[in-house]
């Protein structure tokens, strides 16, 4: 995995979202640039599907939803509806799992603001579904909570 680095990152909010607003359906649009390593990250109360490159679809995209008394971080990758072959979602199946821990420690950090408004979601579960039309790579996994993305990027290298 790639160590996060805070100056990589780019933060935009959408509006009406800002720093502090709002919790429901607050939702992250996380992309990159594979030729400088930056990572974008859009804030707001819709995706940033301006952002998305619809050919490499290797985005992250997340929201926070209430479920079950306790709030959510809910968020996908998209793998394949069937454009790709199975080897090759097998690739990006394997990228993805393997990238999205830095991609959960950017999205935390560029959001640090919003958690000391709402100390209480550093402690919610993430859960991020791989979408595949091949049943092996179509998974909900569980991703620990923002609490753990944010220590992680306070970890030395």
């Amino acid at each position: 995995m790639s160590k996060f680095n805070p100056s990589k990152l780019s933060v935009k909010y959408l509006p009406p979202a800002t720093e502090f607003r709002p919790v429901d359906s607050r939702k992250y649009t996380l992309t990159h640039s594979d030729a400088t390593g930056e990572l974008f990250l859009a804030i707001g109360g819709c995706y940033d599907f301006k952002a998305i490159n619809p050919k490499m679809r290797d985005e992250v995209l997340a929201e926070w939803i209430p479920q079950m008394g306790q709030y959510v971080l809910s968020g996908r990758v998209y793998i394949s509806s069937g454009e790709f072959d199975q080897q090759y979602s097998k690739i990006r199946f394997l990228i993805f799992q393997k990238e999205l821990d830095l991609a959960l420690t950017a999205m935390v950090n560029g959001d640090r603001s919003f958690y000391s408004n709402y100390p209480w979601l550093l402690d919610s579960p993430i859960f991020i579904y791989f979408e595949s039309a091949y049943p092996e790579f179509s998974k909900l996994i569980y991703y620990g909570t923002p609490r753990k993305h944010l220590t992680a990027a306070l970890l030395p290298v």
